[in-house]
């Protein structure tokens, strides 16, 4: 393995705000991807009060190998859950609830009805929060999608995670066009919608252009660009650490192919302030709207008071 550069130095956040969230977690039995996927970012989450739930259980159907989740036969899935989950984000104070799962091809529906189930105690017992949903492919499953789209989260998030040529090894059970089939009906039902990739698996240059390119083409609103960090020896093996001035230029080709908001950088993973991002999009489309309607109403004033036969364009 590698050794890593300088800057994946942080330091270790113990704060009383973080230790109540890992208590509360633990005494309503949730499982957070902070934690079983080993995210760099975890004890600096924990530290401000936010986590990404992790339901469906534990262990993943699926065998990708840049994942730190254990894979094998998952346990039944927990009717009480979704409630659960809602009661630790309103306890948790949460604005933005980030929810992800393990892929669950043993369920018929992918387990979205269990998604579904979980958006609506949230609704219950926080509505004023905004809701975004991490899901896996569902097997391809428009059926499971459209489940979990017509609970309404505020933002649907499937990440294409690596380039096309690299899924065989690293992603087998996945299918990079059916993953950017989830991307491209959440965008036509008007939905946030947010994917993620990571670097440094031994993708050319081209390949990830050709990526961003496919993602901005699905009508993608968010993308996360990250350093894949190997788990472990017996997982894929990093290729390169991309420099932090490598992932400004993927922002910015990013920007430049249509999505709007692109957050990048080593340390960055799929919910990495996935609040944050979220609201300064939505400010962005009200701000827009608001100046959209203002020259509507100016057109339409200086129209009706434009004498009949006269040019109607407002003048310079």
């Amino acid at each position: 393995m590698l050794r890593k550069p300088k800057w994946f130095k942080q330091g270790i956040r113990s704060t009383p705000e973080g230790k109540r969230v890992r208590s509360l977690l633990s005494s309503l039995n949730l499982n957070t991807v902070c934690t079983e996927a080993a995210c760099p970012n975890r004890s600096r989450c924990y530290a401000e009060g936010t986590a990404t739930f992790l339901i469906l259980g534990k262990t993943c159907t699926r065998n990708c190998r840049f994942c730190n989740i254990g894979t094998g036969k998952p346990e039944p899935v927990d009717p009480t859950e979704p409630e659960r989950v809602a009661r630790a984000s309103k306890g948790m104070g949460l604005s933005h609830v980030v929810i992800t799962s393990v892929t669950r091809d043993d369920l018929p529906d992918g387990g979205a009805r269990h998604f579904a189930e979980t958006v609506r105690w949230i609704r219950d017992l926080l509505p004023d929060a905004s809701i975004e949903l991490l899901v896996p492919d569902f097997g391809g499953s428009m059926e499971s999608l459209q489940m979990v789209l017509d609970s309404s989260p505020d933002v649907l998030n499937h990440n294409v995670e690596t380039v096309a040529s690299l899924y065989p090894k690293v992603r087998p059970e996945a299918d990079y066009d059916r993953s950017l089939d989830v991307l491209r009906r959440s965008s036509e039902e008007g939905f946030v919608t947010k994917s993620g990739i990571m670097v440094g698996l031994g993708e050319s240059a081209e390949q990830i252009d050709e990526t961003i390119a496919d993602i901005a083409d699905t009508g993608a609103d968010i993308l996360t660009i990250g350093q894949y960090l190997q788990p472990s020896p017996k997982h894929y093996p990093i290729k390169r650490y991309v420099p932090p001035e490598e992932f400004d230029l993927l922002a910015a080709r990013g920007n430049d192919l249509g999505i709007e908001r692109v957050v990048s950088g080593p340390l960055v993973r799929s919910s990495f302030r996935a609040g944050e991002t979220y609201r300064s999009l939505i400010t962005q489309w009200q701000d827009a709207d608001k100046e959209t309607s203002a020259k509507q109403k100016g057109e339409e004033l200086w129209n009706s008071a434009s004498p009949q036969g006269t040019s109607t364009s407002r003048p310079n």
